[in-house]
């Protein structure tokens, strides 16, 4: 729960209680670690938890046709060409099983995306995937809280800007109100970054035998072979 505020969905004040709550809201979160099966299918993942089925009863079960065919359209949609749908999303690269993530939220509804850190763990060019993914989501107008370290990746896309420090916000800016410099200051702490560049630059000026580790002199001396 939170300390303070109002949490609104299209106006109205909303407390959850669990994630299908949220989900039915049209809230929905990508985590960090994606939520995915990698030796499962790309059909099965991108189903997973919400399987449409054939049948009644004791007879009913997963209805694989549709879901495989559904699954190859949303994936061609957002720019991935799949082999084949069985394939286990292991085989895919970072960036795309980042987008399955996104475009499965996308389907089932959801009109708030929250990303949590999407390409921390992604090189240049996956990143790029993912972002331009994120940008055309927030085009066809689905609100996106995107999280981030990454200015970089933040500003070319965000409207909006809110720096938490310890869990505390430490200020927030609209575009054109900060630029990549000051929102760095902010990210690293102000003036405790400052302090410790001081400090790591008197360390690197000092004599190595004056060094000390956690208030201990550093030994400098070689040991005896």
């Amino acid at each position: 729960m939170p300390t303070s505020g109002t949490l609104a969905v299209d106006g109205q004040p909303v407390v959850f209680s669990s994630p299908r709550d949220a989900l039915d809201a049209g809230v929905a979160t990508v985590y960090q670690d994606l939520a995915i099966m990698p030796l499962m299918s790309v059909t099965r993942n991108f189903f997973l938890g919400n399987e449409p089925t054939v049948g009644v009863g004791p007879l009913r079960r997963f209805d694989m046709g549709r879901a495989a065919g559904i699954a190859r359209e949303e994936m061609h949609r957002i720019g991935i060409e799949l082999r084949d749908t069985d394939q286990a999303v292991g085989t895919l690269s970072g960036g795309e099983r980042q987008t399955l993530a996104i475009a499965r939220a996308e389907y089932f509804g959801a009109r708030v995306l929250i990303l949590d850190e999407p390409t921390s763990a992604l090189g240049v060019k996956q990143s790029a995937f993912v972002l331009r993914h994120i940008i055309a989501a927030r085009n066809r107008g689905l609100g996106v809280i995107f999280i981030t370290h990454n200015v970089q990746h933040a500003l070319p896309i965000g409207d909006r800007f809110t720096v938490l420090s310890r869990g505390r916000i430490s200020g927030t800016f609209t575009r054109g109100e900060i630029d990549e410099a000051q929102l760095h200051r902010f990210m690293g702490g102000g003036d405790e970054l400052a302090e410790l560049s001081r400090e790591l630059e008197a360390l690197a000026r000092a004599d190595p035998a004056e060094v000390t580790s956690g208030g201990a002199q550093v030994d400098q001396t070689a040991a005896p072979h």
